[in-house]
């Protein structure tokens, strides 16, 4: 049975209910936020108190439905620190949302005087970070890549802290579909996915939680083969060999519920998103008391079916076959009183 430290056991039950189940609402988007509000202010850059603005209305009217909110260091976190319950999980955002774009693939970095310290040090319950990666992209991009997740999982154990980490594939130069938005790719191969996943589960990365996109299209999935689909989930869900969850990437409300059918029926613990519950409510930006209607009338709403459909459903983290049904904490045995002087 694979035991966890305290400091990631403590991080893994913050970020879940009392029942292990994840339902964590992802509040650290950047581009997906800032670009509609840069367009409908008709500035060059998105104004800061709107952004923020918009990001701690989305922590005071989802927070009730969601064991633990994602938050940015920019954005989120200064305002929605002060406002989010301390009952709930915080999740903070290390990854900058500006990837450098090369022939040969992407390069992600972590944000500029952020850090996997301080995320501990604010307060942080776990350390969430996105990777773009493609298989067949460059190999020094993906060793570059891989040496990136390395050294956040190495910080991640030597600060104690859960390494909540997403993969994205998207497209590279020679393929048709381009884009640098933070959607869903479209035309992209299961394998893309299933191989990503592959390589991240390797111990080396220090990988507690995996934050996942669908191996097909969310988009048009209730037309897709549902045979071969759910044996696509399945093949993820073997491979992650730790717990793991849905990210919903775009996908409209009624195409993630269904993406989050075929998660649960391959193992999955929950769900860490975003735009597929407050994405419809935003679009009457700049009528705060529109987005706050909708954010109540939709969001909560659907939040509580999501909700309904993983208390039902999905795996409690701690019964993750990773951990034997029964997750283990490295104590009281001296190693344990040694490292923090429990005497």
């Amino acid at each position: 049975m694979t035991t966890l430290s305290p400091g990631k056991l403590w991080g893994m039950r913050r970020m879940a209910d009392q029942n292990g189940r994840f339902k964590m609402v992802a509040v650290d988007q950047r581009p997906p936020i800032k670009n509609p509000i840069k367009a409908a202010r008709g500035t060059a850059e998105a104004p800061y108190e709107d952004v923020a603005g918009f990001k701690l209305m989305l922590v005071r009217e989802l927070q009730a439905e969601a064991s633990a909110m994602l938050l940015d260091p920019h954005f989120a976190l200064p305002q929605g620190l002060s406002v989010l319950s301390p009952a709930k999980g915080l999740i903070v955002t290390l990854e900058d949302s500006i990837f450098r774009e090369t022939p040969g693939g992407r390069l992600s970095s972590e944000i500029d005087d952020w850090s996997v310290e301080k995320i501990k040090r604010c307060g942080g319950d776990a350390v969430k970070v996105l990777a773009w990666y493609r298989p067949d992209a460059d190999l020094s991009v993906n060793l570059a890549q891989q040496d990136f997740t390395r050294r956040i999982g190495d910080a991640c154990a030597r600060y104690d802290i859960p390494f909540l980490f997403e993969l994205l594939v998207y497209p590279l130069a020679r393929d048709t579909h381009q884009t640098t938005d933070y959607v869903e790719m479209q035309g992209k191969h299961a394998h893309h996915v299933l191989d990503s996943v592959r390589e991240f589960a390797k111990p080396e990365y220090g990988i507690d939680v995996f934050k996942l996109e669908s191996p097909v299209p969310a988009k048009g999935i209730g037309d897709a083969d549902r045979t071969l689909t759910q044996k696509l989930f399945n093949e993820m869900g073997a491979l992650c060999g730790r717990p793991w969850v849905m990210l919903s990437a775009g996908a409209s409300m009624a195409e993630f519920k269904t993406v989050m059918e075929y998660a649960y029926a391959a193992g999955a613990s929950g769900y860490l998103a975003g735009r597929a519950i407050w994405a419809e409510p935003f679009k009457a930006f700049p009528d705060w008391d529109a987005i706050r209607s909708g954010l109540r009338g939709r969001s909560v709403p659907y939040m509580a079916e999501l909700n309904a459909l993983t208390d039902q459903a999905g795996l409690p983290w701690f019964d993750h076959p990773l951990y034997g049904g029964k997750a283990g904490v490295e104590h009281p045995d001296a190693s344990f009183r040694h490292r923090y002087g429990v005497m």
